[in-house]
């Protein structure tokens, strides 16, 4: 009877960890899916939720804030004929293109043009394209299309808790915390010169982007063609 009650707790136990195990895959799963898919979305809702604080403290209501990505029109005919804004802001004094990032870690100047280093909190550095130069081609396609007089910038704003940015680098590049002081200079930098309609630029801008499911999805497989 003994060694029945041995047998029978040996295969419950057995069986126990065959079950966790079974379980513990999926979960596994999801895990890495979520760190490779849902890191760089989670790093967007908290720039958004920064902009729209912000953007109320310098503007009231007088703003507006896209909802989401914003994918624009920009190189028709182009083998990549369309950009993916992270945040497009337009106030009173700019239209701002923001490029988010989600990075830990250190990030410093690097001797490659365009590229920034960011060296992990294992120590691992890696080269990785900068927001400026993601940027540049939708500021310069929004300059375009709007008044020389109404200013377009950028920046890349890095909203991960655990970065650290060198001092070297470019002041168009900041921490989550740095948002409101960067535009609250670019507001001081208009004083006296005349204001963007900021109804009119959402129109104009607008009429270039492409809201369909359809077409963010033309747009990744390109932008991953790319990447190869």
């Amino acid at each position: 009877m003994f060694f029945e009650m041995l047998v029978a707790v040996g295969g419950y136990r057995v069986f126990k960890a065959i079950k966790q195990r079974s379980r513990s895959r999926p979960r596994s799963a999801h895990r890495a899916k979520r760190s490779s898919d849902d890191i760089g979305a989670a790093g967007e809702a908290l720039a958004q939720a920064k902009l729209r604080t912000t953007l109320e403290w310098l503007c009231g209501d007088n703003f507006y804030l896209h909802e989401g990505t914003l994918l624009i029109e920009h190189a028709p005919g182009t083998a990549f004929p369309t950009a993916e804004i992270d945040h497009l802001a337009i106030t009173p004094f700019g239209v701002f293109v923001f490029e988010t990032k989600n990075w830990s870690g250190r990030i410093a100047p690097s001797n490659r043009p365009d590229t920034l280093t960011r060296t992990a909190p294992n120590g691992k550095a890696e080269d990785r394209r900068s927001p400026i130069e993601q940027n540049r081609s939708k500021i310069r396609f929004l300059r375009e299309q709007l008044p020389a007089m109404w200013p377009v910038a950028g920046a890349g704003l890095f909203v991960s808790p655990g970065v650290i940015l060198h001092p070297e680098l470019p002041t168009d590049l900041l921490a989550l915390d740095d948002l409101p002081h960067w535009l609250r200079s670019k507001r001081a930098e208009r004083t006296g010169t005349s204001t963007v309609d900021v109804a009119k630029a959402r129109e104009a801008v607008l009429m270039y982007a492409d809201a369909s499911t359809e077409g963010f999805m033309a747009h990744k497989v390109r932008t991953k063609r790319g990447y190869r």
